[in-house]
């Protein structure tokens, strides 16, 4: 899948949080600037959530729970070791939408069941991004085809 700009990036993360269901867990994959921070925004904003959404570097978890699902915003780009220890699988297994970023970082400690979206950036245009999307378990393949669905739906 293309998007062309911020626009078209922030349409997809709202359909993402509308598309949404109770312990969905999506896995965001990209290079630094990517626009993983700007996807959860939006999709954010398609839970209903009107609060300022912050990156969690620091803080590695942020919970929103003023929308139609609490959503768990997870950064692990600073967690080197004991991914473990963090308690994830209650999130994980939560009744919230879990969105982490540089999932892939946390390899054995990801659940079995989740969809996991990589963006990259497009050398000759700034806000031309391309995602990807891979399902891993039933709740992520089903997770995937109601955004493909609504994406496909109002494009």
């Amino acid at each position: 899948m293309l998007l062309h700009n911020v626009s078209e990036t922030e349409k997809l993360a709202e359909i993402i949080g509308k598309a949404a269901q109770p312990g969905d867990v999506l896995v965001l994959t990209g290079d630094l600037g990517a626009g993983k921070t700007t996807l959860t925004k939006g999709i954010a904003k398609g839970l209903g959530i009107t609060q300022m959404i912050k990156s969690p570097t620091y803080t590695i978890i942020r919970e929103y729970t003023a929308g139609r699902l609490t959503l768990y915003h997870m950064d692990i780009y600073r967690v080197e070791y004991g991914a473990a220890d963090l308690g994830l699988d209650e999130y994980f297994e939560g009744d919230g939408l879990s969105v982490v970023e540089w999932g892939n970082l946390l390899a054995d400690s990801l659940p079995e069941d989740y969809l996991e979206l990589t963006l990259e950036k497009d050398e000759q245009d700034p806000e031309r991004r391309s995602v990807t999307l891979q399902a891993f378990g039933a709740q992520g393949s089903a997770f995937e085809k109601r955004i493909l669905a609504d994406w496909t739906a109002a494009s």
